[in-house]
């Protein structure tokens, strides 16, 4: 007797369907229970075989609860805006809603064939102009409110106007990124200009001048979890630091609530750690060194203020706004070329440390209590936007410190005996001080107390509680995204429209190439950019978290035209009582989710102040990517960059360099700024694949090339040019993907869900 799986399929997915088996009700006197998945970007590369191995999981779970007695909200949709689309519109000129749709069609289509128990009436994706108008209404409720650190939660910014009005910045509980001071009368005649910038420093959403991760060729602000070893994740393009005036999302103000939260939520210990580790909470002491014959002094914040005596250099990150009035004339010249080059390097990428360097400014800070003289270095392992921007190093209790000064011979002062802990690292709190004056012989809890009083009746500094969460940049240089529903009068000034206003919708655009500048692609559309006298749209739109952060709610009443959802519904459903994921979210979508929801929280928009209750990290399917050895762009023409059996290769400002991965070891790298880096490789481009490594076919490398849009220069010894094998996440993005479709044709769906179950422990 044989099993054909597929005779029978097609008449249950038509029963299903006709028969609504799984729609649900938001009223209901069944107890709800309301289960989650990460929803997918639909990529043109359909489901892969690690998208279904949650999605399985948590359908079983959703069966399950309904066999007990449950209400259950089982809903699916799309994460659908993004860059992939874009680029894939620049290629081909296929708007990126057509090949959207087309993607969503395939996957849905997918699913389906599954068995999946979803209520599709609830199918929603983030590119409707019917959802994202309210991830724009979140916007606006953002850039209406401040947060209250004395009520510790978020008011509308009407409430700071009327204490301007009454008191001026005295007393204002709200917290501000600017130290402002001025009187109720100073502030009544300040003009709009001015009372917008100082309110620009309480605003949750605000525009800033900052530093930002800049993609020429992508023409766009990119995340640090979207750079990978300097280069763009997608599409391998060199990135750099750009200032720009951008949108940001002050997530800042709730480091300590999303901290104290993750008490309550049923999550595993090491995504818990992932999100402390990322929010990064720290006591200490903010102080400051005098630099020597100079009236400057250098804002420093350390966590170890007992350690202050073996402080024996200061180091400054590269774009600190001190280092250009530190420099001695005769180093400005390897100072600015350092900092050029630190400019290639994502946060991320300084923050590991997996490479040491610095340039030396020739001036020297005064130890405040060693009052000896130390050298300020400028180095990549220095953020501007953590603490104050600039360390007091200290080698012997850091091994970051430690590091720099073995590697440039700086002095290295042991100030902690930890004789008595010999499995304690040098950041471990633990031993007695020594050569340190009068804290010698106490425990280093005891030496911290003494140290900070020290610190407060000298005058030099503070006590203060630090966080490493930084406020998100909220602006992307792309088409494909939400259209911010901002416009700019003829002074500047910044407007809020209706959501409602088809103005907030994105418009038809003639090229989806970015610009040069920073000029977002919006800008090829005039007529809606300047859709009236005196107004000026903004032409930036929002990044890919914006409408992840809240899809989960839109999901209780995905029909409402009136509200994003009805009090009704949330009052029902509440929040998501099984979410499941990847880790890999840990510290983007899932941390602005929660910052999101406790903000709507504040608000008495929703009724919990945690969106997810319980969340499985599903695991992962691996694949095996090819991966292509390249060189970052130079700054400009090198003569002799490379050599390769000693020949010497220059290589042009336009140029980019791919190596075999077979001549690696063979090649020289003759220009010392320059590092080398590992870069994704299309499997597309594959002709033949060995153990260690695969090899690239010509027409492949001729396609690498017109898509990338830029001269490269490909170096190997033989007309086979090889490319590194590594197994890694199953991802789009890797080009490692396998489609599920054949395995369910040939075996049906229950065997392929079945097989996929038995493969998680």
């Amino acid at each position: 007797m044989e099993y054909n799986p597929n005779s029978f399929k097609a008449d249950i997915d038509l029963f299903w369907d006709k028969n609504k088996v799984y729609k649900v009700e938001n009223e209901s006197t069944k107890p709800k229970f309301y289960v989650l998945d990460m929803f997918p970007y639909p990529s043109g590369a359909g489901l892969h075989v690690g998208h279904p191995l949650g999605y399985i999981a948590s359908d079983i779970f959703a069966r399950y609860k309904r066999l007990q007695g449950f209400n259950v909200l089982h809903p699916m949709g799309y994460d659908s805006f993004g860059l992939p689309a874009e680029q894939y519109a620049i290629q081909t000129g296929v708007h990126p809603a057509d090949s959207t749709m087309a993607n969503i069609a395939t996957f849905k289509s997918q699913l389906k064939k599954i068995g999946f128990s979803y209520d599709w009436s609830r199918e929603l994706m983030t590119s409707d102009p019917n959802y994202y108008k309210w991830t724009q209404w979140i916007f606006l409720e953002l850039f209406n409110h401040f947060y209250d650190i004395n009520e510790n939660k978020a008011k509308p910014i009407s409430e700071l106007i009327k204490h301007f009005e009454a008191h001026g910045s005295y007393q204002n509980s709200g917290f501000h990124s600017t130290n402002l001071d001025f009187t109720d009368q100073e502030w009544k005649a300040f003009s709009e200009k001015q009372k917008e910038d100082v309110l620009m420093n309480f605003r949750l959403v605000y525009r800033t001048q900052g530093t930002v991760n800049w993609c020429e060729e992508l023409g766009t602000v990119l995340a640090n979890d979207e750079i990978k070893d300097g280069v763009s994740e997608r599409g391998g393009f060199p990135v750099t630091k750009k200032a720009m005036m951008q949108w940001s999302l002050r997530t800042s103000v709730y480091a300590q609530r999303l901290l104290d939260g993750l008490a309550q939520l049923d999550w595993s210990e090491a995504l818990k750690t992932m999100q402390t580790h990322w929010i990064g909470r720290s006591e200490g002491a903010s102080l400051t060194f005098e630099v020597k014959d100079s009236n400057v002094k250098i804002p420093i914040y350390t966590t170890r203020p007992d350690t202050i005596f073996g402080a024996t250099f200061v180091v400054l990150a590269p774009d600190h706004d001190l280092v250009s009035v530190l420099i001695n004339p005769e180093l400005k010249e390897s100072v600015s070329a350092y900092q050029e080059f630190v400019k290639s390097k994502s946060d991320r990428e300084r923050a590991d440390g997996k490479s040491i360097s610095g340039v030396f400014t020739g001036s020297y800070a005064i130890n405040p209590f060693t009052h000896k003289p130390i050298p300020i270095w400028i180095a990549d392992y220095v953020l501007k936007d953590y603490g104050t921007g600039a360390i007091m190093a200290v080698p012997s209790n850091d091994d970051r410190d430690m590091a720099f000064a073995q590697h440039f011979d700086l002095p290295i002062v042991e100030v902690i005996d930890q004789s008595d802990f010999p499995e304690a690292s040098r950041q471990d709190k633990v031993g007695k001080l020594q050569h340190s004056d009068f804290l010698n012989g106490l425990n280093v809890s005891s030496a911290i107390k003494e140290i900070l009083k020290a610190i407060e009746e000298k005058g030099l500094g503070t006590r203060k509680v630090n966080y490493r969460l930084r406020d998100a940049n909220y602006s992307r240089q792309r088409y494909w995204g939400e259209p911010f529903p901002i416009y700019y009068d003829e002074k500047g000034l910044i407007h809020a429209l209706d959501i409602h206003d088809p103005q907030c919708q994105l418009p038809p655009v003639s090229d989806y190439k970015p610009t040069t500048g920073g000029k977002a692609p919006l800008n090829n559309n005039p007529s809606w950019v300047h859709f009236a006298e005196g107004k000026t749209m903004e032409t930036d739109t929002m990044p890919g978290f914006a409408g992840s952060s809240w899809y989960f709610l839109r999901y209780m009443d995905p029909q409402n035209d009136k509200e994003a959802f009805s009090k009704k519904a949330i009052d029902y459903w509440q929040s998501v009582d099984l979410y499941l994921g990847g880790s890999e979210h840990a510290v983007g979508h899932l941390l602005y989710s929660r910052m999101w929801h406790k903000f709507l929280y504040d608000i008495g928009k929703v009724p919990t102040d945690e969106p997810f209750k319980k969340l499985i990290n599903q695991g992962m399917i691996q694949g095996v990517s090819a991966k292509i050895w390249t060189l970052k762009n130079p700054l400009q023409e090198v003569e002799n960059l490379l050599s390769l059996n000693g020949e010497n290769i220059a290589i042009a400002n336009s140029q980019q360099i791919f190596v075999s991965a077979d001549i690696i070891e063979d090649i020289k790298v003759l220009n010392p700024s320059t590092v080398w880096l590992l870069g994704t490789f299309p499997l597309d481009f594959v002709s033949d694949y060995s153990n260690n490594m695969h090899v690239a076919n010509e027409d492949g490398v001729k396609s690498f090339e017109k898509w990338k849009g830029r001269s490269h220069i490909f170096v190997s010894k033989s007309d086979e040019f090889y490319l590194v094998s590594e197994v890694e996440k199953m991802s789009k993005s890797k080009y490692n993907v396998i489609n599920p479709d054949d395995i369910v044709e040939k075996y049906g769906a229950d065997c392929f869900r079945m097989y996929e179950m038995f493969l998680i422990p």
